[in-house]
């Protein structure tokens, strides 16, 4: 085990410093994010790990503020001491009593950048390049260490960061990347490994075990989650509840509960497995521009408006009021019942859900989740899933699912993939069920089910294991 790499980061005052690490480090509680300036105090430090083996360390710093002064007092001291290089310039700075006293928070950077490997200068690429970054750069430069500009909050417009880039060329600074701590790019971790690799030839092996590392974890998880969203559809799918005509409210209260409460522990297992914490997400209508669904889902108007395409049979059974509003694990969503025909018709069609349900026993009646509403729960998750992927662990805003693709698309006029439509006919595929069987057939399904989530967008939510990072 050798000693793990040490990265100071550092940067002026509120441009994301320790957002940085808190989305490199994975952690959403690792130090302390306001708006309020001066936040972080002190160094505070983390290790990034590879099979148990720390291979960086990274170090928080207190934000550069009085640069423009610390720079004329260090002009002060050479004329006084005469001439040093820049290393012994900044000890010489540290060694006196201005270092715990006016210069205290700027002496903590220093210090702890001439104890490390390489800096990373985080910049908010908002910002204009003012005179006093200039004046940050040329001190930290002084500390003889190699510095990796990071352009921050760069995934929304407007921003400076070809600016930037200029200002940072005529300092000599050429090696730059750009890695937005609220929404980095998929790629960008391995961006900032390579580019850190630039600057220390030595490290190179080291980072790049990281970023693979990074990425092989990346890939699993996303993995799981895919998997994790197809189980729990193939479930609700396949699940069905018969019942007597004067238990059909009963049984149909118990199949939603039993739906809420499953819906619920995978979407925070999703969360878990992304670590994030259970208020990440807010609680919010889907999709935006539909009306709120705590209406009865199930209302051909409400319907409509949502985009599904539904037979006549559903419609009439919003007649019959088979619909109920859910808020579970932060998402408002709809589960409805649909109660399947008996001997005289209830419904006028029985196309959603199959032949099978007509005229079996008088009386009896089948209760099973809607091919539109199931639609929207895949949906849902869908949209979830991706919103987890393209967050940084920085972000103190809630989670909200935007609008998807050609798949979403697809569900909209009432076309199920094929593995759900295949699902309904076997209830013992449902964890849900009391008789459940994970089939060969049901995993395999459940592994081709995950798969179309993923692709049938056109569009892989990540790059693959083969396909070069831009």
């Amino acid at each position: 085990m050798t000693e793990p790499l040490r990265l100071a980061v550092v940067g002026h005052t509120n441009t994301g410093k320790t957002s940085l690490l808190r989305t490199l480090t994975r952690d959403p509680h690792f130090g302390d994010v306001a708006d309020r300036p001066s936040t972080t105090r002190h160094v505070e430090g983390a290790a990034l790990q590879v099979d148990g083996e720390p291979l960086v360390a990274l170090f928080d710093t207190p934000g550069l503020e009085s640069a423009g002064h610390l720079l004329d007092y260090l002009e002060h001291l050479q004329l006084h001491d005469g001439r040093r290089d820049g290393p012994d310039q900044i000890d010489r700075v540290l060694a006196t009593p201005a270092a715990a006293g006016e210069y205290e928070q700027e002496a903590k950077v220093l210090r702890q950048l001439r104890q490390s490997d390489a800096a990373l200068y985080v910049i908010d690429a908002r910002e204009a390049v003012l005179g006093k970054y200039r004046d940050e750069l040329e001190i930290l430069n002084l500390c003889g260490k190699p510095l990796l500009p990071v352009l921050n909050f760069v995934a929304q417009p407007p921003h400076r960061a070809s600016d930037w880039r200029q200002a940072l060329a005529r300092l000599g600074l050429h090696v730059v990347v750009e890695f937005d701590s609220v929404a980095p790019a998929l790629d960008g971790e391995q961006q900032l490994y390579d580019r850190l690799g630039t600057l220390l030839e030595g490290e190179a092996a080291l980072l790049a075990r990281l970023a693979e590392d990074r990425r092989q974890q990346r890939q699993v998880r996303h993995q799981t989650a895919l998997t994790l969203v197809a189980n729990l559809l193939v479930d609700v799918a396949a699940l069905r509840r018969g019942a007597p005509r004067e238990r059909v409210d009963a049984v149909a209260a118990e199949l939603r509960d039993q739906v809420r409460r499953h819906e619920a522990a995978a979407i925070a297992e999703l969360l878990s497995l992304y670590s994030f914490d259970p208020d990440t997400v807010e609680r919010t209508d889907l999709p935006p521009s539909a009306p709120r669904l705590d209406l009865d889902l199930f209302h051909p108007e409400v319907v409509k408006e949502m985009g599904m395409q539904l037979g006549v049979g559903v419609a009439s059974g919003a007649a019959a009021g088979a619909a109920v509003d859910l808020f579970t694990g932060g998402l408002s969503l709809g589960i409805g019942t649909v109660v399947g025909a008996t001997v005289g018709g209830l419904w006028q069609s029985a196309e959603s859900f199959g032949q099978r349900l007509l005229g079996r026993v008088r009386g009896w009646q089948e209760i099973t989740v809607d091919d539109a509403i199931l639609g929207v729960l895949a949906l849902r998750l869908r949209r979830l899933l991706q919103a987890l992927e393209e967050r940084g662990h920085a972000s103190q805003q809630r989670v909200r699912l935007e609008t998807g693709d050609a798949f979403e698309a697809t569900l909209r006029k009432g076309r199920l993939p094929e593995v759900l439509r295949e699902a309904r006919g076997q209830p013992h595929w449902s964890r849900l069920d009391p008789g459940f069987e994970d089939s060969r057939r049901r995993q395999a399904l459940v592994a081709r089910l995950a798969v179309e989530l993923e692709e049938a967008s056109g569009t892989p939510m990540l790059p693959s294991a083969n396909e070069p990072l831009a």
